[in-house]
């Protein structure tokens, strides 16, 4: 049976080393940008967003564990912020291990972070998902999720000037 536990302080450097190389590549990709860059700026993301780590006010980090023969086992990780406000969750990043993937626990992880909010009053669920990542986005479709925009991006560090007016 899986739950969801808060992350503790000292499973938060496996998470960054997890996510910062994870985010490196997505980055990379998605902007074109050279490996080196794109780490620092996953790096710098990341600093600015949990400034406090796993206290930072308004984020949650939690550890997705089942229970093998009474032992913890952490299959993957999930990040979320909730706004009060608006009454709404927003996913940071939601990840299970590629060894543990396709045994039904994101589904499962996704039907508790819902439960959850629904009884603490929350009415929205929000996320990002990568256009190169089919199987996230499979997953999000078969728990109910719709689109409901498309993050578009063009890169232009390489335009050239021409009579001094871009290109």
């Amino acid at each position: 049976m899986l739950t969801l536990r808060p992350m503790r302080k000292d499973e938060y450097s496996d998470f960054l080393e997890y996510f910062i190389a994870d985010y490196a590549t997505e980055i990379a990709s998605n902007y074109g940008l050279e490996p080196s860059a794109a780490k620092e700026r996953a790096i710098n993301e990341i600093n600015q967003d949990l400034q406090q780590g796993i206290d930072t006010p308004g984020h949650t980090l939690a550890c997705l564990v089942d229970f093998e023969a009474n032992a913890e086992c952490v299959v993957g990780y999930l990040w979320y912020k909730v706004n009060v406000k608006m009454r709404e969750l927003f996913i940071c990043d939601f990840y299970v291990f590629p060894a543990e993937q396709g045994k039904g626990y994101g589904k499962q992880a996704l039907s508790l972070l819902e439960n959850e909010a629904a009884r603490t009053g929350l009415r929205q669920i929000k996320l990002r998902v990568a256009a190169k990542n089919p199987r996230a986005k499979n997953l999000y479709d078969a728990c109910g999720f719709q689109v409901t925009g498309i993050n578009m991006s063009k890169h232009i560090a390489d335009l050239e000037m021409i009579d001094g007016r871009d290109k």
